[in-house]
């Protein structure tokens, strides 16, 4: 590693120890909302839960850090205020209470006992939504609530129309469990090919994936093990594979696409070079490079994904480790691609009409003057969007 990426990489990992003291006080309640009044309310979105969480002897916490030997199932009812702003996922300050009318908020929780009635009501979900489901697998320094509120903010601030379904795992949420974490990912993988079957199942039509940090570690070995079994594109089911700030190790993950052969359906790689989260994870991997800020874009499409360089887009977090679901812009495209299928599909041409027309549409919300710079495995796209 040279002398000036150490030292930011050096930088990062105290960065990243320093808000993990402060960021979101000492407990992750997620039933402990005072009351609020109706017209206080955005929206409410219903999430369902998987997960390989024991429950948490707190009981508001509802899932703790702890791993379960079985899947657990939930479904929670998460309100956004109407203060809410696109990208953001608004929390109080310290150890204070929620309050629905400022922040995101969990509402009704209902815990299901046996598997068959999570699978009636998954059933119901998706008859209600054309069959069409959404994953969401978190990343690393996750609690459960923290992992719940995400899920609901993308949903809601991406417009998306299916049935969400958020994978968790059982991340301790604390910086300093990076190993206990990926540990933990490594043993989801049963579980999430078991989820991601119970779709197929249940009546799913079209079952999407996003990923985000390490939680790209436990879906790439999750596909590789259905692709192993002879079902690489779950029948037909699977839509698009969209992998946010892979924090994978690069040879890893050239190894896994080589496993699960060129992709039959959309895989997209959301890059960036300034992201500092990924920077700490190379030094704590021994100064291995990550996919999620790789430096050579053509050698990943090589393997048949889409590269999306978002290296110059603004990020709400100070560790530029989560734009896809922070900046409106990009939230805003992810929810585009997910509800009409052909968002980064096309000509050169159109695609840029597609981003700069959203982006005008965006306002001053999207921020200063950015580039997108899509590497597919037969072009490049470089996209100018923003300014004021």
């Amino acid at each position: 590693m040279s002398r000036p990426r150490y030292v930011a990489a050096a930088f990062a990992l105290a960065t990243a120890l320093a808000l993990s003291g402060c960021a979101g006080g000492g407990t992750h309640r997620l039933l402990d909302a005072v009351a609020a009044e109706p017209d206080a309310i955005l929206a409410t979105h219903r999430i369902l839960v998987v997960t390989t969480r024991a429950e948490a002897q707190d009981r508001k916490e509802v899932f703790g850090g702890e791993r379960s030997v079985d899947l657990n199932f939930a479904r929670v009812d998460v309100s956004l205020p109407g203060t809410h702003v696109p990208g953001r996922v608004e929390q109080p300050r310290s150890d204070a209470r929620r309050d629905p009318a400022r922040h995101v908020a969990a509402g009704e929780v209902a815990l299901y006992r046996s598997r068959d009635g999570f699978a009636r009501t998954l059933r119901d979900r998706l008859r209600q939504t054309d069959g069409r489901a959404l994953v969401f697998v978190h990343g690393y320094r996750t609690p459960f609530d923290n992992s719940v509120y995400r899920a609901a903010q993308i949903v809601h601030d991406s417009g998306y129309r299916g049935t969400p379904v958020l994978f968790s795992w059982a991340s301790t949420g604390r910086t300093v469990d990076y190993i206990y974490d990926n540990n933990s990912a490594t043993v989801a993988r049963d579980g999430l090919e078991e989820t991601l079957r119970m779709l197929r199942a249940a009546g799913a039509q079209r079952i999407d994936i996003v990923a985000h940090s390490m939680g790209n570690w436990l879906t790439m070995e999750a596909l590789r093990q259905i692709a192993i079994a002879g079902d690489r594109g779950l029948s037909g089911r699977l839509g698009d594979i969209i992998l946010a700030s892979p924090d994978i190790d690069v040879d890893v993950f050239k190894s896994q696409l080589r496993r699960l052969g060129r992709p039959d359906q959309p895989v997209f790689v959301i890059v960036s070079r300034d992201d500092r989260a990924l920077l700490a994870s190379s030094i704590i991997a021994g100064n291995r490079p990550r996919v999620g800020d790789y430096g050579n874009d053509a050698d990943l499409a090589s393997l048949g994904v889409t590269v999306v360089d978002i290296s110059g887009v603004s990020a709400g977090d100070r560790l530029n480790h989560a734009k896809f679901a922070d900046n409106p812009l990009m939230v805003q495209l992810l929810g585009q691609r997910l509800n009409e299928d052909d968002m980064l599909a096309g000509s050169r041409d159109d695609v840029s009409r597609r981003i700069e027309s959203l982006a005008k549409g965006l306002g001053q919300t999207l921020g200063s003057a950015a580039e997108i710079i899509i590497t597919t495995p037969l072009e490049v796209i470089s996209i100018a969007v923003g300014g004021r």
